[in-house]
């Protein structure tokens, strides 16, 4: 197998991944989205809401905000020393909320959230919760605990994991004279005309749409797009609550676990 970096910043990363089948692709990805922990907002106590929403909406508005998460530092809660339903500061991060509407409506965000521990705060100050009228309050503590995203959407660490063949154009010279409609055509400019050819750049940016064959004049025939099938484009799209690699490496210890727990019960099954 050979992994090549096309680009990556903070949040999302772009590979192409060659020698391997969609099986394996496939099971990265299903993990990484559903196996992969992060920390979202738990539990809720409400101490004081005078606002229009209801308890049970304001917390699950909560539970949607992306947390920053510290993997190392916390335990999932069923892995926890403490075996507590309450969870203690190895499995448990709290975070508080006191807002007031006085002069006017007032916007309650994220970033009015206090965590207990800097490290598990919102990756943004700017999500919007909720909207105070003139003399409404709201006191609320919060409980944020590592989860999965194969128990609720609220613990995936992607906003998009994908991956897609590798897109393959070939020109045939012969019967290509460089008119230059396919490069018009051409949505992603994957195509231009250098001289008197065309040339393809960029190839991981075809998407295949074929609005490049379909411009060819009629007959010539001249451009055929395809695809390699043992070489994908991997994409992933942190929701920011980890950093893009950290969750591809989590991910491929978890695929490494599954491989040889199943190889150890194999063994015992065998003997």
């Amino acid at each position: 197998m050979e992994v090549k970096l096309i680009d990556k910043n903070d949040l999302d990363m772009r590979l192409i991944v060659e020698g391997v089948d969609v099986p394996l692709m496939n099971a990265l990805r299903r993990i990484m989205v559903a196996e992969v922990p992060s920390m979202a907002i738990d539990e809720v106590v409400v101490i004081e809401n005078s606002s229009l929403l209801h308890d049970e909406i304001l917390s699950h508005r909560l539970g949607l905000i992306p947390l920053k998460t510290d993997l190392d530092s916390y335990n999932l809660p069923e892995e926890c020393p403490c075996h507590s339903e309450f969870g203690c500061n190895l499995c448990r991060a709290s975070l508080t909320l006191d807002a007031e509407a006085t002069d006017g409506v007032k916007t309650v965000y994220s970033g009015d959230l206090i965590p207990e521990n800097p490290e598990i705060r919102p990756v943004s100050d700017g999500i919007p919760i909720v909207k105070l009228a003139p003399g409404q309050r709201i006191r609320l503590e919060a409980y944020a605990r590592l989860g999965k995203g194969v128990n609720h959407a609220k613990w995936q660490p992607v906003s998009l994991c994908a991956y897609m063949y590798l897109p393959r154009v070939k020109i045939d010279e012969s019967r290509c004279n460089a008119c230059g409609k396919c490069v018009k055509a051409c949505p992603k400019r994957v195509l231009v005309k250098v001289g008197d050819k065309i040339e393809t750049r960029n190839l991981t940016d075809c998407i295949l749409c074929q609005d490049c064959v379909n411009a060819c004049p009629s007959g010539r025939q001249a451009i055929e797009t395809a695809w390699d099938e043992d070489v994908f484009i991997f994409n992933v799209e942190s929701t920011g609550t980890l950093p893009v690699e950290r969750i591809l490496l989590e991910g491929l210890k978890v695929i490494d676990k599954k491989i040889n727990d199943f190889l150890n019960q194999v063994t015992e099954d065998a003997t």
